[in-house]
């Protein structure tokens, strides 16, 4: 390439950059349209015209990316000057102006088509460490300024499940339309329509995240709990407890559940050879289906369960960065908050009751109709900025002080 082809492209290049901020204010305009795993069956089963996905695409992700890059923006000045915030943001904008580049192309195209998808694929690619990096630029910043007071800690929480939500949702748009479209095929599940399982076996779903777990565990601790598993179809007695859902999405929330049960018990019963079983129950009903997942490590106090929720807190080490791959997000406390999106993002739900002294309950809520699962998807608009506003006042409900009262101190004369 000549230096001027060379110059010419960098002009070019920076002309469109420089466009970035219409683009983005322009898509973020428009709200983006949830879709129900049966829209997603539907479509991929009986109507599966790849013009009709690659025109709803070229539309719809950059309203998605649109509407979460308006809420990056807000975020404090510090932790957006970070290099690891910087390097999600130059993700994002890259992502969006590729998918610009098919506006106005002509769906009847076919080496067009084929282009889209190989964009996509280098799309979900280049956001694959999209979590872990966020999380080092959290980490940064809490380095650096310290513990995190309360309103910035607030936006923190409720951007960082809206950021995401957001990222769960585009992986999913783009995975439907790259293996729904390439003519690849499971054989070994073949009810399989893109990443949906119309006819997921949750019970096999939890004995491989249990098998994993167990794995991880074994090479941590030289053992791990045993499984007793249970299950109840009302709809079917007998039959396997069956769902439309992504396996994958299942797998993580499961195996998540399983570490943390398997780490408490361990650490609990320590030096007993005999450790208490992990209980799971199943049960399907005519409109959700819950999975419970009960341990005896101990449990945490009522005041804390709230805080295994939370961004950045975690019970286990700070690993550093290069033991990503080893365990995925141990210790960065970020376990847990993402398997509850997971959960929400069709709607359901992931909840914890804890005894202290005891041990814990997960219980993981799913809608069992796939016209009940409808993304649940963040819009950036003028209540989601109000979050960002948020003043904290004081109380008003007494805050109990942590000493006793001095009542002589107002003793009457």
């Amino acid at each position: 390439m000549t230096s001027k082809m060379k110059f010419v492209r960098s002009v070019v290049k920076a002309a469109t950059l420089a466009n970035v901020p219409k683009h983005v204010d322009y898509f973020s305009k428009f709200s983006p349209s949830p879709l129900s795993m049966k829209q997603f069956l539907d479509f991929g089963s009986n109507n599966a015209c790849e013009r009709t996905s690659f025109v709803f695409l070229r539309q719809e992700l950059p309203v998605r990316l649109s509407n979460i890059m308006k809420e990056i923006n807000l975020l404090p000045d510090a932790l957006l000057a970070t290099s690891s915030v910087q390097l999600v943001q130059s993700w994002y904008v890259q992502s969006l102006m590729e998918i610009l580049e098919f506006l106005d192309k002509n769906p009847n195209d076919r080496s067009i088509l084929e282009s889209f998808v190989e964009v996509l694929e280098g799309i979900r690619n280049r956001h694959n460490e999209v979590v872990p990096t966020m999380a080092q630029g959290v980490i940064e910043y809490k380095d650096a300024f310290g513990q995190l007071d309360p309103v910035t800690d607030h936006n923190m929480q409720y951007f960082l499940d809206r950021f995401y939500t957001s990222r769960i949702s585009i992986r999913m748009l783009i995975n439907q339309h790259t293996l729904v479209f390439s003519g690849n095929t499971n054989p070994s599940h073949p009810d399989t329509i893109g990443c949906i399982d119309t006819a997921c076996d949750v019970t096999e779903v939890t004995r491989d995240a249990y098998d994993s777990a167990k794995l991880l565990c074994e090479q941590y601790y030289l053992g791990s709990p045993e499984l007793e598993l249970r299950q109840t179809n009302v709809n079917n007695a007998g039959e396997p407890v069956r769902i439309a859902y992504i396996p994958s999405h299942l797998y993580h929330m499961l195996f998540e559940l399983f570490k943390n049960a398997m780490r408490a018990t361990i650490e609990n019963h320590v030096p007993c050879r005999i450790l208490p079983p992990i209980k799971v129950m199943i049960a399907v009903g005519g409109e959700d289906l819950s999975i419970k997942m009960s341990d005896r490590g101990g449990g945490v106090p009522f005041k804390k369960t709230e805080r295994l929720f939370s961004y950045m807190y975690s019970t286990a080490p700070r690993p550093s960065f290069g033991e990503r791959h080893r365990a995925p997000m141990a210790g960065f406390g970020y376990g847990l908050p993402i398997s509850r999106l997971y959960a929400r993002y069709f709607q359901g739900d992931l909840q914890l009751y804890s005894m202290e002294g005891h041990g814990t309950d997960a219980i993981i809520h799913l809608k069992a109709l796939s016209t009940d699962s409808v993304e649940r998807l963040p819009v950036f608009n003028k209540t989601a900025l109000r979050h960002y506003k948020i003043s904290l006042e004081a109380d008003d409900w007494c805050v109990p002080s942590k000493e006793p009262l001095d009542l002589a101190v107002y003793r009457t004369v």
